[in-house]
């Protein structure tokens, strides 16, 4: 997946959009940003500088964001064209109950600010009620199945963070790809991560003093007496959920999380919560197997919810309740939410404008509706079929790279051939819009529909167990920046967001786009084939179909890969997390190696014309660099590093350094920061 967005950012505050136009290093010149360029730095010391550096030094971060980079610029532009089209939409009078007329509804009713605030903390009475009423860990068992909702993706999105105490991800079975299962994943955090909370570091523990501030002022607000003193425990609540989590690399091995748990595992492997009473109250009764992804933190959960007080789990939900839903409540609440969220773990100093949020929280409630009116207006045939000829041309190249390997025995090659012919590619939008005709939403009820919203999406993935497996399902809206692999699908979404300018622009030489949105392509192509994708055959069986040999030449690439990440580091008290990052880290070097193929076949034997002076070779490096630029506060960086499996943007065209044709390119030579001996540049593929 290609982080543009990351998904924390999503689950505590609002999606990284952009609030204005930042000061930046001069308008791109026939596809490239010469301007933004720094020549004064050597290709083969910092190809990053080379290729960014002017921009970066006249770069502003707009005070509303943790972070600002080429993938914003896109996003804003998205976001303005969404906006327009939503208020097309609520302008339009279309009849009560129609797409058209929900998706007006629910953008307008987010944006009556004064109908928010006349109405108080009122919407959340119901809740509050629910929770004083909770006397027994019968009840608290219930109250917790509540919340369970379809907030975390094992291996698409790669989103492992969930505030409520559980998620919820329902996809294919990874032993038996023709079902759907539950996969259940731990959460109940307010922090980031589990070292957020253990992490001695002195800046660690003045974010814990911060966030325990941010959780005394919410129960204030929530109308709680002694919210200090509740705060307190339940921070130290969440330090002992802390310690009994999987870390976020331990999360991403797929082997460890692959537990199949029967309903009667749970009271024997996990005891301590009433399971049965969880999953009448999440409406999963008709499950029989889960799939538990990190059971130690299951049993240690679980024990907890025996263990804790009563009252202090009470009050544990009563924040997260208010916490979780405060786009939708008075100013007081987000403001409070702001000054944690946005201002101590992203670094922002300005909240972003209202019109924004609505629209992320309007594609979240209605992603198709939006989606279905955005590629009508900004999406045409011939851009589609552009980019499906794109893709076609890489998937030749990586069949290409597949069939020419000197080091994978014929076994192994034949079925990563099979493999690669099974795969589906879905360009700009699904095949099959989904049904929003079971979501109502009302005019002047944010909170409201906010939260049938919500539970529509929950029981719209709960219905899946027991039915066919659909593979045109897309887990994308087309108006999103971004790109996907499906690994269990053995299918990739590119909506048509991204396939705009400067990833993807008609009206400039193609080497380019091979540069930007082609090693886009390669990358998400080359996730089948990563550390995790190999673990996949052509029927998303897990099931590794590699030889002992093949494997182990795989690993020892990439091995190689986390040696080189591993010394990245942005800061000198922490680095990049070489193995956390791996998968991204192989599908960057084996996506741009194949990008590369496919702009030298797409030349059909004939030189790419000069730009600038640049060679075609030249073009495509630069354009790729200049896809990763991003400045990104301190706070937010560090976050990064933490959580994410992608390594932070200004470390990937790095990548360059493990392709031969680089060096020759840009006359990299021996002693320069950025050389490898050709025995160390990895080639997976």
């Amino acid at each position: 997946m290609r982080r543009l967005i990351t998904p924390l950012a999503l689950c505590l505050t609002v999606p990284a959009l952009v609030a204005s136009a930042p000061k930046q290093g001069g308008a791109a010149s026939q596809g490239l940003d010469v301007a933004g360029m720094d020549r004064r730095v050597a290709p083969g010391e910092d190809f990053y500088a080379y290729a960014n550096g002017a921009w970066v030094k006249r770069t502003v971060i707009p005070a509303d964001r943790g972070a600002f980079g080429v993938g914003d610029e896109v996003a804003d532009l998205t976001d303005k064209r969404t906006a327009a089209l939503i208020k097309a939409a609520a302008a339009s009078k279309a009849p009560t109950g129609s797409d058209l007329r929900k998706i007006g509804d629910y953008y307008t009713s987010f944006m009556d600010e004064k109908g928010i605030e006349a109405k108080g903390l009122k919407p959340l009475a119901p809740a509050f009620k629910a929770i004083a009423d909770i006397q027994n860990r019968q009840q608290l068992a219930q109250y917790l199945g509540t919340t369970l909702r379809a907030d975390v993706d094992v291996l698409n999105a790669t989103n492992y963070y969930t505030a409520n105490l559980f998620g919820l991800w329902v996809a294919q079975d990874l032993d038996e790809p023709t079902r759907y299962s539950p996969f259940l994943l731990q959460g109940g955090l307010g922090l980031p991560e589990r070292s957020y909370y253990l992490d001695p570091a002195e800046g660690m523990a003045k974010v814990r003093t911060q966030y325990l501030a941010h959780v005394t002022a919410m129960l204030k607000l929530a109308g709680l007496a002694d919210p200090a003193t509740r705060a307190a425990a339940v921070v130290a609540l969440e330090t002992r959920m802390a310690k009994v989590h999987a870390s976020r690399e331990e999360s991403g091995d797929v082997l460890k999380g692959n537990n199949h748990w029967s309903r009667a595992d749970f009271a024997a492997k996990a005891p301590g919560l009433d399971w049965e009473a969880f999953f009448a109250a999440a409406q999963l009764k008709q499950a029989d197997t889960f799939v538990v992804w990190q059971p130690a933190a299951f049993t240690g959960l679980s024990a907890l919810t025996a263990e804790a007080p009563l009252d202090t789990w009470k009050d544990y939900l009563t924040f997260h309740t208010l916490q979780s839903r405060v786009q939708v409540l008075p100013k007081a609440v987000v403001n409070q939410s702001f000054s944690f969220y946005g201002k101590v773990l992203n670094g922002a100093t300005q909240a972003r404008p209202r019109w924004q949020i609505g629209v992320a929280a309007t594609n979240q409630a209605l992603g198709e509706v939006v989606g279905k009116a955005f590629v009508a207006k900004y999406f045409p045939p011939a851009e589609k079929a552009r980019a499906e000829q794109m893709v076609a041309h890489i998937i030749e190249a990586f069949r290409a790279r597949i069939e020419h390997l000197d080091w994978m025995s014929p076994a192994t090659k034949a079925k990563a051939v099979a493999k690669l012919a099974t795969l589906k590619v879905g360009v700009g939008y699904p095949d099959r819009w989904q049904d929003y005709s079971g979501l109502e939403i009302l005019a002047g009820d944010a909170f409201g529909n906010a939260e049938r919203a919500g539970r529509f999406e929950y029981l719209r993935n709960v219905k899946k167990l027991g039915q066919p497996i659909d593979r045109t399902e897309w887990v994308m809206t087309p108006q999103t920046v971004n790109a996907v692999n499906l690994p269990v699908m053995n299918a990739l979404n590119f909506p048509a967001a991204i396939l705009q300018p400067p990833y993807f622009d008609p009206k400039r030489p193609m080497v380019m786009d091979y540069g930007s949105i082609g090693a886009v392509i390669g990358h998400e192509i080359s996730h089948s084939f990563d550390d995790s994708g190999s673990l996949f055959d052509a029927t998303g069986k897990l099931n590794n179909w590699w030889t002992p040999e093949d494997l182990k030449h795989f690993e020892a690439s990439a091995n190689q890969l986390v040696k080189q990440f591993d010394a990245y580091r942005p800061f000198p008290d922490i680095h990049i997390n070489g193995k956390q990052t791996l998968g991204e880290n192989i599908a960057d070097v084996a996506g741009l190696a194949a990008a590369y193929d496919a702009y030298l076949l797409s030349l059909g034997g004939q030189p790419a014309p000069k730009v600038h002076g640049f060679t075609g070779d030249q073009q495509f490096f630069i354009s790729y660099a200049q896809s990763w630029r991003e400045k990104t506060r301190e706070p937010r960086l560090r976050q990064q590093i933490l959580t994410d499996g992608h390594a932070p943007a200004e470390y990937r065209p790095f990548t360059v350094r493990n392709l031969d044709s680089w060096y020759t390119a840009f006359q990299v030579k021996p002693g320069q920061a950025l050389y490898l001996e050709p025995k160390d540049r990895v080639k997976v593929w």
